[in-house]
Parts: structure tokens; sequence; C-alpha cells
């Protein structure tokens, strides 16, 4: 099944805009997404077909089979009650049978709210402060990293980093072997082949390096160490390390450290390629490091909360649109905002502990309305 096949067909039984136009909050900028239910063939459901959600790449449009959807209504989940609750000139199809729906969604509004929406209120402030270290890192264009940076020179009582050290003591890493330290987590012995290095770097040929070897020293000379890096790699490199040879120093390397660093880059990059250009520049021009977007949407969350737990029902299209635009496009400070709304949260989880609303779905009723929806829509 897949979105054209739903919308071609005759399988959709609910369209509407969703998102910054159904809210009211939309800019000209402001892209337009869509969102549905479905029923599939009576086939489908009985047979290996059943699809209970299709989307497009970038979740623009997302439609959700009727079970799935009633699923997700008894969960109380904030999408699909807004969706259930969408404004009149926000809806582009309604099928009959989704009258029978339409005349119960009320029974969908339970105490669970208190932590469907409240959930989704703090995941926006996480994403909203979250944003700081990726716009920190645009700002200064951090590169990426080896696992060189994250080793640490141990002297005496204190440490340096090994590139520093190397750097000090004349000390090519490719010349260098490393073994690591029994009983100690991250602890490595460094061994530096010198005597090579000088040569290769004054300029001897192979043939005269080897020729040279027979009137140096063999024991201090060609151990064929293989380096602490190779260029791109994500590890470092074990050499064997003769029983006579002393080691230089011991170094730690943080392996858990650069671990975070390569997933956090790896996050930075995927932000950099999938982030909206337009909300990238409203955040560069309010200079907050915070994303508007995502307070806007905070705020929207605990106002529509509020009117829930007081028995005002899901008002989608919001009265205030126009500070929540100025939310999204910094014109407030967006740090005083995230302290008040973390003591907002506290206040709205009371006023749903004194609500009249039940604590939960019954559930024999969503299962008595989806074979109702069914028979109705077959029938038809």
């Amino acid at each position: 099944m897949t979105i054209n096949e739903i919308e071609d067909g005759r399988h959709l039984i609910y369209k509407v805009i969703r998102g910054s136009h159904a809210y009211g909050t939309n800019l000209p900028t402001s892209d337009i997404d869509y969102s549905g239910i479905y029923i599939l063939p009576h086939d489908d459901i009985m047979g290996m077909k059943y699809i209970d959600q299709v989307s497009d790449t970038k979740n623009d449009i997302v439609y959700y089979e009727i079970k799935r959807f009633l699923e997700l209504l008894a969960s109380n989940n904030p999408t699909v009650l807004e969706l259930l609750n969408t404004p009149e000139d926000c809806v582009i199809y309604k099928h009959p049978v989704m009258d029978i729906i339409l005349e119960n969604r009320d029974k969908f509004i339970t105490k669970i709210c208190k932590n469907s929406f409240g959930g989704y209120a703090r995941q926006q402030i996480q994403k909203a402060q979250g944003l700081n270290k990726k716009m920190n890192w645009e700002k200064d264009k951090v590169s990426r990293k080896t696992p060189l940076d994250f080793c640490y020179v141990i002297l005496d009582e204190r440490s340096m980093p090994l590139e520093e050290f190397l750097i000090e003591n004349n000390i090519d890493q490719k010349y260098c072997g490393i073994c690591k330290i029994p009983h100690a987590r991250d602890m490595y012995s460094l061994f530096a082949d010198q005597v090579s290095q000088y040569l290769y770097e004054t300029g001897f040929s192979k043939d005269e390096i080897l020729d040279k070897q027979s009137r140096i020293d063999p024991d201090n000379y060609n151990f064929g160490y293989k380096g602490i890096i190779i260029e791109n790699s994500n590890k470092i490199r074990l050499s064997s390390i003769p029983k006579y040879q002393k080691s230089i120093c011991i170094f730690y390397y943080n392996e858990d450290g650069y671990s975070q660093h390569c997933r956090d880059y790896k996050s930075y990059k995927e932000w950099l390629e999938n982030r909206n250009t337009q909300r990238y520049v409203d955040i560069e021009n309010h200079t907050q490091s915070i994303d508007g977007k995502n307070m806007m949407h905070t705020r929207r969350l605990l106002d529509m909360s509020k009117e829930i737990a007081s028995g005002k029902g899901i008002n989608v299209r919001r009265d205030n649109s126009e500070f929540l635009i100025s939310i999204r496009q910094g014109k407030v400070n967006l740090t005083d905002l995230i302290d008040h709304v973390e003591n907002e949260i506290k206040e709205i989880d009371k006023l749903f502990d004194n609500s009249s609303l039940p604590n939960d779905v019954d559930m024999s009723f969503v299962n008595d309305l989806l074979v109702r929806i069914r028979k109705d829509y077959y029938d038809m």
C-alpha cells in the first residue's frame, strides 16, 4: 500500500492539513503537511498484507490504518488527538464513516494526556537545548577528530596530550609502537624507533638505510613498529615490542570519549544535511542558540494540556498564535521561557491529578467502535 494507492483508491476516509497551518502559527515559508486515516481492503486485513502506517520519506504526509489510529488514540497520542480535532478549514476530505469516530472523540480524552502531552513538551525542551551543541560546532567549524586526540601521557601528577608530548620530543607517531599494560584498562606503553625516524627524515633512500643498517646497533633499529594510528583509522594500533626495549612513556586512551565524539559528529553531519534552512536562519538571527520552534511547540503543548485538564477539550487552532510565532522567532528570552515552563509542568501535573477526566480509555468501547466502523465501511 502506497500513498498514491491510498489517495487514488477508495481506502482513504479522512485527510487533513496538520501542523502550523492547523495551529495558526504558519509563516510564508512554512511547508504544508498532511495526515489522515485509511481502511485496508477486507482481504488485506484477513491475510498477510496488513500495513498499519504509510508515510513519505520526510514524514510530510502520514496516513494511519484505522486500527492503528484507534490504538494511538487509546494511548492519548497528541498527534492523533490533534488529527481528530482538526479545524474545519483544514479538513480536505471526510468519508461518512468518519462521523462514527468524530461523534465519540471526547471519549478518548483521559488523564493519560498528562504524560503524553507533557512528555512531548519535555522532548521539545530537550531538542531546543540540544541544538546548542550543533550550533556551536557549526560556528567553530569543528572537524572530525582521531583516536590520537583522546590520548594523554601520564607525567608525575599531571597529564598532557600525547600529540603535544610527541611534538616536544620530536617523535613522529608513525615510528612508534604501543602495547597494552596488563590489568590497567585503556593504559598503554609507548615505544619509539627514533633511529629509523632520523634516517628516513634525513633523506636516505631505502637501499642506503639498509646499507647503514650493518653499522647501526641492531638492537636499536628497524623494530617494525606499526605507528599509533593510520589515516582514517578509528582505532589505535598495537605492535610487537622486543622484550629488551624500554618505553618512553605511559599514556591513557579515552576510548569512550572518542566513541562519544564519533556519535556526536555523525549526529552533527546528519543535522547539517537535513536541517531546515529557514529554521536555521531564524535561529542565527535571534542568536540565542536555542531552537525557537521547539520552544513554540513546548508552549503550545502546555497550553493545550491546561485546557484538557480543565475540561475544555482539545483546541488545535491556537488563540495566541501571534505570541507563539514570536517565540519561534526568538523575540522572547528562550532561556527564561525554559525555566518557566519546567515549573509549569509540575503545576499541570496537579491539574490532571485533580481533574474529573477518566484514568484511561475503555478498550472494550474501542474494540466495538473498530468492529462497527469496519462493518459499516465494507457494507458501503
